[in-house]
């Protein structure tokens, strides 16, 4: 099925609550590729959107920020594996970005998935593979969305990009739903990408998109947190709904973490959650500084499915984790 962005993101985001399982930012990684030419695959999960300089050449050829093989392949299709970032996820589709890639651009790709808890390299032609993503036609230049009709029963690990028979693709987004690891006795980061934590709704992500707040570590800079517009009416406040990735039953404590906002920090928090039971507040609205994480302790046995993150009125925040079981 193909889909506009906004079709695609209401669908795989808000109502699948799905995230991007191969991009770097969770540390997915390319493992091998039958090809790589003039551009490398690893570009396929660069963190960043692609961009194009018309000046730079390089020895094998024009430089593409994206993925391109060599003209004439002999196989029916040019390929890459990959390893998810996440432990493991049920697959709902992909985005496939030909941006710049025009008369050079990939004509048809499929997406194949299989599981493994090995460490040892997997084989193109392992027999696990499994089609998950069907045949698709791709145009010059341009994003297209293409989703499954159902999220897949079975939970993957790695993944098989077939571009047919060779050509450039600028950016590979695949989404799929987490499956948190099981975890007995230690508390985790119920929020995180990697535990299936996903951010289905913002007021507001002018300069830094919210489901950044749900990766690992504490990044680099500013440009990997979320961070709103500057606010010119009183009373004004932003804010992001997280669905966590598994239904809480004790919260243990909540971190807001403002790493590398200094000038640009909210003056204060609040976080609430949300259940069966309704709402209830778990961080009281609190003043916060620069380049910082706060921590708040909650210590109380609680089932919530989602929390919502308010910051007053504006500004920037690195990460928010909520710990629990």
């Amino acid at each position: 099925m193909t889909l506009s962005s906004s079709e695609f993101h209401e669908r795989v985001i808000n109502e699948l609550h799905c995230v991007d399982v191969l991009g770097a930012k969770l540390g997915g990684k390319v493992l091998s590729f039958s090809d790589e030419w003039f551009a490398a695959a690893e570009n396929l999960i660069s963190r960043s959107e692609p961009i194009r300089d018309r000046t730079k050449f390089t020895y094998a050829g024009a430089w593409y920020d994206g993925w391109e093989t060599r003209r004439h392949n002999e196989e029916p299709y040019d390929w890459v594996i990959f390893r998810m970032g996440p432990t493991a996820a049920r697959l709902a589709g992909c985005e496939v970005d030909t941006a710049f890639f025009d008369g050079n651009h990939a004509p048809a790709i499929s997406v194949d998935a299989l599981y493994s808890d090995s460490q040892d390299e997997i084989s193109e032609k392992d027999p696990r593979w499994q089609e998950v993503v069907s045949k698709n036609e791709c145009g010059p230049s341009q994003q297209q969305f293409f989703l499954r009709e159902s999220l897949t029963e079975e939970t993957y690990t790695h993944v098989k990009l077939k571009m047919y028979p060779d050509g450039g693709i600028a950016r590979f987004r695949l989404y799929g739903r987490v499956e948190p690891p099981v975890q007995i006795k230690a508390a985790i980061d119920l929020a995180s990408s990697l535990n299936g934590g996903v951010a289905v709704g913002v007021s507001d992500q002018h300069f830094g998109s919210a489901d950044n707040l749900l990766l690992p570590g504490r990044g680099k800079d500013m440009s990997d947190g979320w961070e709103t517009k500057r606010s010119r009416q009183k009373g004004h406040t932003d804010w992001v709904v997280v669905q966590l990735g598994k239904r809480s039953k004790r919260i243990e404590k909540i971190v807001v973490d403002t790493a590398h906002f200094r000038g640009n920090f909210p003056q204060s928090v609040q976080v609430a959650g949300e259940g069966p039971q309704g709402s209830v507040e778990l961080v009281p609205i609190t003043k916060t500084g620069p380049d910082k994480e706060h921590e708040f302790v909650v210590a109380k046995d609680l089932e919530l499915e989602r929390v919502k993150l308010t910051i007053i009125p504006d500004g920037g925040v690195k990460r928010l984790r909520v710990f629990g079981y």
